[in-house]
């Protein structure tokens, strides 16, 4: 396919390499390598615990002894459903080490989809809070699971369910060193990570561990320099693709110290900014807007105490990026957006530090070793030059292998070697990127095509709204019509006509939205992504339309 590629200007102006060689490693020896040269650094500071390189590779080595006891060998799959703590960091490295195969899955998952996810991926473990238990306990019947490995975040309280064992008895244990794995670094899957739950039946993309660690060195690459990496923050949860690349796995690699957070909350996140000054703060833009709205953190000032902080997992508002510079005004510090997908681990598209023209709006240009280009949404075959809109398509090294069991769904989003997003997009002269919508939230009203988030980013000016979600609602005569629901700012109100007023003033008339619903909350996902698909669902069933 032949396409323009403008961002290459942009790598060479910045005296920054795009074209870069990554060594394929697995993902265990970048622990073990850490551990070697560097066995007192420390690795996880969780809630005022340290512990070091040495402890934790003791541990996973401990940990890997007793699953090969227990019988996992390579390509078994192992699911993986803790909250960010330092069990989740124990058990991922430990089952990689052993050829075995993560699968991500959300804690707060209940017990259909943890059924769902446990037997499409074939798992024979799993590893789980004891507080969970009873979820497993009423699915185990009804899937494969051989084991049930319990932990919890405080110590062991009670007797034990007989069916189960204990993790922490895992990495106390005394057993000869179990044979390590002949794992393909390029070839072989280190993670399932479940994705498109938010538009459809879950399906899972087979990450390699070659895949994973080439976003982290990607990453490295492109920030470059060592000091943003020093005290990573987890306030993105690691069984997502994001919070597991962009704080777990580049901290191992470095041999510098990860921050996990259980929860978010953020009185608790603000404690952790103030007190151990974190190097980088990846977010989505659901935690900015609850830091900067939360009434117990209207007069905390501690910002600036991180140098570095992203957005990603959905496009920051403008508004909300403009107050977040507000805050970091007079600091060295900075803010900007990236873009990234499950399917490439995750990290594609972000916006460079080597150019400091700020670009209103883009996520940036392709990372280090990737190809971004927008094409006709008819074929997928045709370029469109800059400043028109189609679907965004990706190349590189960090993109999967295909979808777990899914062999249709895997020749739709890769051709010839392509992966085709789903997003509209459009790329400007220089070779940067603008998401514009998802493909499939275009709305359709009376023959004119309106995006979405055109009209959240009007709404989100009002200086009353907090959070908005705009979507497309089945309507008679005009197909689709345009619904907004709101959040309002704490101890603010407004009307519906004040909206409209406020939209007609900024919008062209089709596109003002023509109904809405003011709300306590909106639906999000674990992650913080706002869930606009549940919206849709709600008022289908209302209206009786499939």
């Amino acid at each position: 396919m032949d396409f323009t590629k403008p961002y290459l200007d942009i790598y060479k102006a910045g005296g920054v390499a795009w074209d870069i060689r990554v060594e394929p490693k697995t993902l265990h020896s970048l622990l073990f390598d850490s551990a070697k040269n560097n066995p007192d650094n420390t690795a996880i500071i969780f809630y005022d615990r340290k512990i070091t390189y040495g402890q934790l590779a003791g541990c996973v080595k401990r940990v890997a002894s007793a699953l090969y006891e227990l019988g996992l060998r390579k390509g078994d799959r192992v699911s993986l459903m803790l909250p960010n703590c330092p069990d989740f960091v124990i058990s991922y490295y430990a089952i990689l080490s052993m050829g075995g195969v993560v699968v991500n899955t959300n804690p707060m998952y209940v017990e259909r989809e943890i059924e769902y996810q446990v037997n499409d991926s074939g798992s024979k473990m799993i590893i789980t809070l004891a507080d969970l238990y009873f979820r497993i306990k009423n699915i185990r019947p009804n899937t494969g699971l051989e084991k049930v490995i319990l932990t919890s975040l405080g110590g062991k309280s009670g007797e034990m369910p007989d069916d189960t064992l204990w993790l922490p008895d895992l990495y106390a244990g005394d057993l000869p060193e179990a044979p390590q794995a002949d794992i393909d670094p390029v070839e072989d899957i280190a993670l399932l990570q479940y994705t498109g739950g938010t538009t459809g039946v879950p399906k899972a993309a087979m990450l390699t561990h070659f895949n994973l660690y080439a976003n982290v060195c990607q990453s490295d690459h492109f920030f470059s320099g060592g000091s943003w990496k020093q005290r990573i923050i987890g306030v993105l949860p690691f069984f997502h693709v994001a919070g597991m690349t962009s704080c777990m796995n580049i901290c191992i690699a470095a041999g510098t110290t990860m921050i996990p957070v259980a929860k978010f909350l953020p009185a608790d996140v603000a404690g952790i900014i103030s007190k151990y000054e974190p190097t980088f703060f990846n977010g989505v833009p659901t935690m900015y807007t609850a830091l900067l709205n939360s009434p117990e953190l209207k007069d905390f000032n501690d910002y600036g105490k991180v140098p570095f902080y992203k957005s990603g997992s959905g496009p920051i508002p403008d508004e909300l990026m403009q107050a977040m510079k507000a805050k970091l005004e007079g600091t060295n510090s900075i803010i900007n957006e990236g873009y990234g997908l499950s399917e490439a681990s995750p990290t594609v598209i972000s916006c460079p530090p080597f150019d400091l023209k700020y670009r209103r709006g883009s996520i940036g240009i392709p990372y280090p070793g990737t190809h971004a280009a927008v094409v006709d949404m008819e074929t997928g075959d045709r370029p469109l030059p800059p400043g028109e809109v189609g679907e965004l398509i990706i190349m590189g090294p960090q993109v999967m292998k295909g979808y777990w069991n899914r062999p249709d769904e895997t020749k739709k989003a890769l051709r010839n070697g392509w992966l085709y997003t789903g997003d509209m997009a459009r790329m400007d002269e220089d070779g940067y990127f603008y998401i514009v919508d998802r493909k499939k939230d275009i709305i359709i009203a009376g023959g004119y095509n309106i995006y979405p988030r055109e009209v959240e980013e009007v709404i989100y000016q009002h200086p009353k709204v907090q959070e908005t979600i705009v979507a497309g609602i089945p309507h008679q005569y005009r197909g689709e019509t345009v619904k907004a629901y709101i959040v309002l700012k704490q101890g603010h109100s407004a009307t519906e006509e004040e909206i409209i007023a406020f939209c007609k003033e900024r919008l062209a008339p089709y596109k003002v939205p023509k109904l809405f619903e003011f709300r306590l909350e909106l639906p999000k996902t674990s992650v913080g992504k706002l869930l606009k698909r549940r919206l849709v669902d709600e008022e289908k069933e209302k209206l009786g339309v499939k």
